[in-house]
């Protein structure tokens, strides 16, 4: 067994210390060691993107990082994503949107499209397509996963009921409906 190492990552604000292998890989640290498990292990090749986590606000793919290589940065997970129990924008977009069927994908597909959206605020359907090309889906056909990206980029909101209202809506209902 190989010497251990130390190292502190925070993983979706939090800061976590552990020892572990050189050769333990990033996905692994964060499925069986931190019980990260939104993070799919696919294809160990990063080809399939399945584990796509965001490493200090760029898209990586944990399957083909070390655990060591992330000492002293910050993780954030598919489950970092949403924010006090509530959905970030693009996961609840990928609901909406029905844009999952076994779902395998999605965690990768979301973050991929999260940093797609960071870069590119804006993206045409052709722009998403392109920035989601190192990520595969073998169930959908990505027609929904390309629509739920463009619904967050549009600005589409929904609401609690999953029902879509766009910015606009909102802005003209905002004193009769009680939004602010």
């Amino acid at each position: 067994m190989a010497s251990s190492i130390s190292i502190t990552v925070e993983v979706d604000g939090v800061s976590y210390t552990d020892d572990v292998e050189p050769r333990l890989l990033l996905v692994q640290h964060l499925r069986e060691r931190l019980g990260k498990t939104g993070t799919l292990i696919g294809c160990d090749t990063t080809n399939c993107g399945a584990c796509t986590v965001h490493l200090d606000g760029v898209s990586v793919k944990s399957c083909t990082m070390f655990a060591v290589q992330a000492d002293g940065h910050q993780v954030i997970t598919i489950e970092g994503m949403a924010q006090n129990g509530k959905l970030a924008p693009l996961q609840e977009a990928f609901h909406q949107c029905h844009a999952l069927q076994c779902g395998f994908c999605t965690p990768g597909m979301i973050m991929q499209s999260a940093s797609l959206l960071k870069e590119n605020p804006h993206p045409t359907e052709s722009e998403i397509r392109e920035g989601l090309e190192g990520n595969l889906c073998r169930c959908t056909g990505y027609q929904n996963i390309v629509a739920a990206v463009k619904s967050v980029a549009d600005g589409v909101q929904y609401d609690d009921s999953g029902v879509s209202v766009s910015p606009s809506m909102l802005e003209d209902n905002s004193e009769t409906a009680g939004v602010s």
